[in-house]
């Protein structure tokens, strides 16, 4: 069976679905691969490296047409017209967005794995893209942080003077927060994290930062290891108390996101005018309105003294070692998404069923 690999059109993306690591083991799993020219060149991958690897260099429309495609962003509308039908596809496709991407797949009868809908469960961590992206994301957030901040993240002495360690606030404690108060903590910066659940509040103190204690009357732990959306008077409560708390930071980072749903507001108007002049705040919820009102998706802007940064695909600023772990997670999905009769779905396995999205001219139902 052919798998294509595309090269990644989406605007700004450096990734590639897979690196000459990953095609070597499609390749021993007797699968024959077709990447696309200059498909990871933007993440350091020459085409040499792939025909090294096994692979056959074909043009972007070859790709497309192979029974397996493998991508990292959705495809366009006019990429999905070079899929042939019953073509599999296993790729983002940001299944919450209505933009008309899974009726067109479904048109030509594509069968699509959503990778979003992978399960956060023990035997699909291998495969969970979310989980290894984020991962990558909080790292990079945080030097993206001491980049614009402009002063030292820890306390530094010299015979010239001394400066102080930054204050270092990270809101949303989950894959992505976890990365960044690591990295926060190892560059010496003074790192408090707030989260919703109650349940991650050990894993804070655990890598050496403190919590933030909110008293809002609700808990907000959700399924699947996400935090669910609070009650509208949890949410203000939760606003009026981190309002004050955040104007005594020097560095926020937020990353807090509920699935299908826009970004909350966690840091308001407010806290953002009390803050010093020349803090920074790291939104990663850009992309879905932001955490904070005042965030512009995919812009560094200036107000009220602050600099607010709005990246909303930190992972391809590492393209090599994101491509890796994705194209990882592909190859992990792969070993499960067919029963041992060639081409038949395996759709007794609750990975499959939960990221399948179309499947032979329909859109699957979800739970």
């Amino acid at each position: 069976m052919k798998i294509g690999v595309p090269k990644e059109s989406a605007k700004g993306e450096t990734r590639v679905a897979a690196t000459p690591e990953s095609v070597k083991k499609l390749i021993k799993k007797g699968f024959e691969v077709q990447v696309a020219r200059d498909a990871g060149q933007a993440a350091r991958f020459p085409d040499s490296a792939y025909q090294a690897a096994g692979a056959q260099l074909v043009d972007q429309k070859q790709a497309f047409s192979c029974p397996v495609v493998l991508k990292i962003c959705k495809p366009s509308a006019s990429e999905i017209l070079d899929f042939k039908k019953d073509a599999v596809l296993l790729s983002l496709l940001e299944p919450y967005n209505k933009d008309g991407t899974i009726e067109k797949l479904t048109e030509i009868g594509v069968s699509a794995f959503a990778m979003e809908l992978i399960p956060r469960t023990s035997r699909a961590q291998s495969m969970d893209v979310l989980s290894s992206q984020a991962g990558i994301a909080g790292y990079r957030a945080v030097l993206e942080a001491s980049v614009h901040y402009g002063r030292f993240f820890p306390m530094m002495m010299t015979s010239a003077g001394s400066s102080k360690a930054c204050k270092f606030a990270i809101l949303g404690v989950g894959v992505a927060g976890l990365q960044a108060i690591a990295t926060a903590r190892r560059l010496g910066a003074m790192v408090e994290a707030y989260d919703v659940r109650k349940e991650v509040r050990e894993q804070v103190l655990s890598l050496g930062a403190k919590n933030i204690e909110l008293d809002i009357g609700e808990e907000g732990s959700g399924s699947g290891g996400y935090a669910k959306e609070l009650s509208e008077d949890a949410k203000k409560r939760q606003q009026a108390a981190l309002t004050e708390k955040l104007k005594n930071f020097d560095v926020i980072l937020t990353t807090a996101n509920i699935p299908g749903k826009k970004a909350p507001t966690l840091v308001t108007e407010d806290a953002v005018k009390g803050m010093r002049f020349g803090s920074v705040i790291i939104d990663m919820a850009a992309a879905t309105g932001g955490n904070c009102p005042l965030t512009e998706a995919d812009k560094v802007v200036v107000k009220n003294g602050v600099t607010l940064v709005g990246v909303t695909n930190y992972p391809c600023l590492v393209p090599t070692d994101s491509s890796h772990f994705f194209s990882q997670n592909l190859v992990n999905l792969l070993d499960v998404v067919w029963t041992k009769t060639p081409g038949e779905l395996n759709l007794a396995d609750d990975i499959v069923a939960a990221a399948l999205v179309t499947q032979k001219g329909s859109v699957c139902p979800r739970q």
